[in-house]
Order: C-alpha cells, then sequence, then structure tokens
C-alpha cells in the first residue's frame, strides 16, 4: 500500500504542475457593461472623470460663506439648491443657501450646517453650533481622480464593479473572451436527466449537470458532447471533437483500471498525460494532460470526487487561463476545534464536508456531515466548508484543532 501510495502525485504539486501550464487567453472582445456580468477584466480600467465631479453636499442642510460662520448668527435664507438644481443668482452677504445632498455647492460656499444644527426662525436660521471650515463638502476628486486605475486586469466583474464603471459613465468594456470548455460523461450505466430510468442498473448522469452549471458560474462556455457509452472508439471520437473546438476538455468517469476504463489508453494515444492519480481523498483517480489543440482535465466517475476535484484543482486552472488573480477566487482558511470525531487514514490530504456552527461559548466549530464516502452526494447540501485534513494526519477526536475552508461563490448557497 505504502509503495502505491508514493507513485500518486501529491495535491499541492497537482495544482502546483496545473497552474504552471495555466497561460492566460489573450484575444479579448468588447462588450456593453450590461451584458459584462461574470466576464474578467482583459486590461487595467482608468478613471475619465474625477469623481465626484463637482463640490457638493454631504448633507442636507444650509450654505455659508466664511464671512457669515460666527456662534449665534441669524441668517436669512436666500434661496435653494437642489440636487440637479444648482442655486442661480446673487448670493448677499449675512445670508444662507437651502442645500439638498448631493446638489452642487455655491460659488463662496465655505461651508454646509446640518439641518439639525440651526434654529429655524421664520425664514432665517440661527446658528447655535461652532463651524468649520469644509465641513459637509463633498471635493471633486474626493473619491477617484482622472487617471485613476478603479479595476485592475484580471478583476471578475460583478455588480459592485459594473455600478462603479456605470457611474464613470464608460458603456462598453473590454474582457477576456470566454473560455470554451467540452465536457461529457463516460459509461454505459448513465441515463440523461428528465429520461426514464430503471434503477436496477442505471444512473443519472449528475456528474456532467453539476460541472457544466459550475463552468457557467464561473464564465465559461460550454459544449456539452452528452454521455458517451464504454466503447474506444466512440470515446476516440468524441475526444477528437472535443479537442478541435474548445481551449480544455473535461471527462467525467472511465479512468481507473477496470476493464472498460479506456480514458487513459485513448489520452495516450491521442496526447500526453501529464499526471495520472493523486493522493487525495475523494478524488485520487484524476487525469491532467494536452490533447492537439486542448488540456485535459479527466474527473473521477464518483460524484463527490469529481466535485471536489473540480473545485480544489480544475478551479484554479480555469480562472488563471481566464487571466483572473486565481488566488483569490479561494477563501481563508483557518483553524477550528471539530465537534465531532473525524474517520481518516495516513496517506492522502482528505477535503471532507463541514458546516461551521457556534458553539454555546460563542465559539466557531466545525461538524462533520456524516459518512464521506465518495458517492454520498446528499452531504453537500448540508455543507458549507472542507474540512482539510493532511496527508500524513490520523483520526481527529472531538474537540480536537483542524483546518477548514469556507465555500467560495462556486458551493456557496
Amino acid at each position: 500500500m505504502k509503495n502505491s501510495i508514493k507513485k500518486l502525485t501529491s495535491f499541492q504539486n497537482a495544482r502546483k504542475t496545473m497552474l504552471s501550464h495555466a497561460y492566460p487567453v489573450t484575444n479579448y472582445i468588447c462588450l456593453p457593461i450590461v451584458d459584462a456580468l461574470g466576464c474578467i477584466t482583459s486590461e487595467s480600467l482608468i478613471s475619465p472623470i474625477d469623481l465626484p465631479s463637482f463640490n457638493s453636499s454631504a448633507m442636507d442642510g444650509y450654505a455659508i460663506k466664511s464671512h457669515d460662520m460666527k456662534m449665534n448668527n441669524l441668517l436669512k435664507v436666500c434661496g435653494d439648491a437642489l440636487a440637479g438644481k444648482p442655486f442661480i443668482g446673487n448670493w448677499p452677504n449675512d445670508s444662507a443657501i437651502s442645500i439638498m445632498t448631493g446638489a452642487q455647492i455655491p460659488k463662496s460656499c465655505e461651508a454646509v450646517i446640518k439641518q439639525e444644527d440651526v434654529k429655524i426662525i421664520n425664514n432665517n436660521i440661527f446658528i447655535n453650533k461652532p463651524v468649520i471650515l469644509g465641513q459637509n463638502i463633498r471635493l471633486v476628486g474626493e473619491d477617484i481622480k482622472i487617471g485613476d486605475v478603479v479595476i485592475d486586469k484580471g478583476v471578475k466583474l460583478g455588480i459592485t464593479e459594473l455600478s462603479l464603471i456605470a457611474s464613470l459613465g464608460i458603456v462598453s468594456i473590454n474582457v477576456v473572451r470566454k473560455l470554451r470548455v467540452a465536457i461529457f460523461s463516460t459509461g454505459d450505466e448513465l441515463q440523461y436527466i428528465g429520461k426514464k430510468i430503471n434503477f436496477n442498473n442505471k444512473l443519472y448522469d449528475i456528474n456532467r449537470f453539476a460541472i457544466s452549471l459550475m463552468l457557467k458560474k464561473l464564465g465559461c462556455e460550454v459544449i456539452d458532447f452528452g454521455i458517451i457509452k464504454d466503447n474506444i472508439n466512440d470515446i476516440r471520437y468524441v475526444i477528437k471533437e472535443a479537442d478541435i473546438s474548445s481551449d480544455i476538455v473535461i471527462t467525467t468517469g472511465s479512468l481507473s483500471v477496470g476493464k472498460t476504463d479506456f480514458m487513459k489508453t485513448v489520452l495516450e494515444e491521442m496526447g500526453r498525460i501529464i499526471f495520472w492519480k493523486v493522493a487525495i481523498k475523494p478524488g485520487k483517480p484524476f487525469a491532467f494532460g494536452h490533447l492537439d489543440k486542448s488540456w485535459f482535465i479527466g474527473l473521477p466517475g464518483n460524484s463527490v470526487s469529481a466535485i471536489v476535484t473540480f473545485y480544489q484543482l480544475a478551479q484554479p486552472f480555469i480562472s488563471k487561463c481566464q487571466g483572473q488573480n486565481y488566488p483569490s477566487i479561494f477563501k481563508k482558511r483557518y483553524k477550528v476545534r471539530t465537534a465531532t470525531n473525524l474517520k481518516k487514514s495516513p496517506g492522502f490530504i482528505e477535503f471532507q464536508r463541514g458546516y461551521l456552527v457556534q458553539s454555546d461559548k460563542h465559539e466557531m466549530q466545525v461538524c462533520s456531515t456524516g459518512v464521506q464516502n465518495s458517492h454520498f452526494f446528499s452531504s453537500f447540501t448540508k455543507a458549507n466548508c472542507f474540512i482539510i485534513l493532511g496527508c500524513e494526519q490520523g483520526n481527529v477526536k472531538a474537540g480536537d484543532w483542524v483546518e477548514v475552508e469556507p465555500f467560495n461563490m462556486l458551493l456557496e448557497k
């Protein structure tokens, strides 16, 4: 057993090797910002304007001149400054202008007094609190200046980033073109979701379904070749077609050493396997290599194994190929105590499913979702994190410290 483990690629080396081969897509497309959600910036975005673009009031209140900032001063209100409708006209000394939040600061205004800080007497205001020069005034360029880098290259565009871009008056942006990923599943036992099934010898193909959803969430263009039977010639044909049409080919199943596991043989014929089998549970039968025109990622057939290896190995590879800052995709790991016993054998790094809760002492702790077999997919619906147990680690007792990694956007609820 120890000798067979030594032949496996370590998890750390597997991820490092994949990332060393991940070259970002260089061609880009220009998209309207309304269509750019989830896309990756292909260049840094430079602000064409100052933000705010004019001096404005931070409060509802009264604009006054420095000449009139004295305590116990009584000032006549001589006009209004509204958002989108600035004050126009003569502004005499010993008077104030009523101003709304966001309204342009009138010329000669040196401060804005909150309406709560004055006493209103007829059409006059009585200043009863000290006034500081420049208070409650938002200055031009206070948030962003012309020429500032507002969004870096390689950033995934979410609602906040796109809203910021819109606030600068930008209507289109250059983004990395979508990565084209071909997927298919292998196995005579698999059936398409929605079709009638004989549960005695068939399974619904949830692997391809789940991987497709995750790829779309990552912003990829998915090319779905469906389910391929356990026939070596069929697998050869589809691998050839997938290689021509995509940047990455992802398969599930047919990577072990059974009589109908043809994938490794086909890959050795049509490309090069860089590594096969990783010291990880769940997910040992994982393969990475390249074909004539595309990269190849072979995921295990068991559903949990497929999800875990896609999350931990394929996701960072894909993110780097998209030009994204891939380390930032994972949430920070930290130590907590486990509330349950955890079963673990040395020799493999394990990514067990767990859920973080608050203990009676108001401390975070993690609980196992239960049995960690690689075909128990229901455990994912209960989990919100991975419990990461090191390669040489054995069984863990309740109360011991363990490392956890909360799910990122790919799996979080």
